[in-house]
């Protein structure tokens, strides 16, 4: 089960400013099958009522200021603060779903206004939100309008996942270093099987990076925090750009190379067809997965089936239907 943080108001929680909600379909049927949220609401976390005065970005953008706009209060430190007063609970997320636009949870594109002007412009970054980016670099996170394209929707639901698995393998090490004071072999296979896992669906957002880090791993004699941190770092930013059409396809005719002594001419030959189609926009990626893993259940392929490439989440989510 992932654990995700939510802004609350997308959860339904009338938590905004005018005492509405933004209940979000994707968040509250479709993920919530697969997920346990953390609700959270920065502004009413600081103690802020509802319904409250609007709060507005101002400033520069490097240092904006979260003013509540009847009073004039400078909001900025207690925003910030609020992220540090639950790092603890943070620190467990799989990611975070923030919702758009907010002076606290908007995480590009918020207003942000000159001082003492009504000129504005969308360059801005939600307090809250910034902060939660500078305590986890590596975190997935996401605003609620990102989702809305399927592109996005897939890509940040699988990075989901990915850290999801990285969290449960370093939590491991840590423990084993814990109780026996060295990261023993079985924890060290643990990151390795991690890294091969996930091979072909990290060569499909950047073809240099696996080996980049194969070799790191090579040569790492002790797995430091710091090394942990920098490994999973490269590979969430790599995986936050999706995947272009050319980077699967690249995967794709490399993954058909393991099947060409397998199948017959025919299965050959549709194989070949729907990777061209996919290519060129004719049909979703899920039809080419979709026969290749109807060919690793007649022909069973123990390496080729650890590979998250051909299951990154639950089939049912359906979100390679649409990319």
């Amino acid at each position: 089960m992932l654990y995700v943080g939510v802004s609350a108001c997308l959860l339904g929680h009338k938590v905004r400013y005018d005492g509405g909600h933004k209940g979000y379909s994707f968040c509250q049927n479709e993920l919530s099958r697969y997920a346990e949220y953390l609700p959270l609401c920065p502004e009413v976390g600081i103690g802020l009522s509802v319904p409250r005065p609007t709060i507005r970005l101002t400033g520069d953008i490097e240092s904006p200021r979260a003013i509540v706009t009847d009073t004039g209060d400078d909001l900025t430190a207690k925003l910030a603060a609020f992220a540090d007063m639950h790092v603890g609970k943070l620190s467990q997320l799989s990611g975070y779903i923030l919702c758009a636009k907010s002076p606290s949870c908007g995480t590009e594109g918020v207003r942000l206004y000159k001082a003492n002007s009504e000129e504005n412009a969308r360059e801005g970054i939600g307090i809250f939100a910034a902060r939660l980016r500078t305590l986890f670099p590596a975190l997935p996170i996401a605003e609620d309008r990102n989702l809305d394209d399927p592109v996005m929707r897939e890509n940040f639901v699988l990075r989901l996942f990915v850290y999801s698995e990285w969290r449960a393998i370093t939590a491991a090490i840590r423990a084993n270093e814990r109780a026996t004071g060295n990261d023993a072999e079985p924890t060290r296979d643990g990151l390795r099987s991690f890294h091969s896992r996930h091979k072909y669906l990290l060569f499909a957002h950047d073809d240099r990076l696996h080996e980049q880090l194969a070799h790191e791993l090579q040569k790492i004699s002790e797995f430091t925090d710091e090394f942990l941190d920098s490994y999973i770092l490269k590979i969430m930013l790599a995986l936050a750009e999706p995947a272009t059409r050319e980077g699967h396809t690249r995967v794709l005719l490399k993954l058909q190379g393991f099947f060409k002594q397998r199948i017959n001419s025919k299965d050959r030959l549709e194989l070949a067809q729907l990777i061209s189609q996919y290519y060129h926009g004719e049909v979703s990626l899920a039809a080419p997965v979709t026969l290749m893993n109807d060919y690793l259940g007649r022909y069973p392929d123990q390496y080729l089936a650890s590979q998250s490439y051909f299951h990154p989440y639950p089939g049912d989510l359906n979100l390679r239907c649409d990319i």
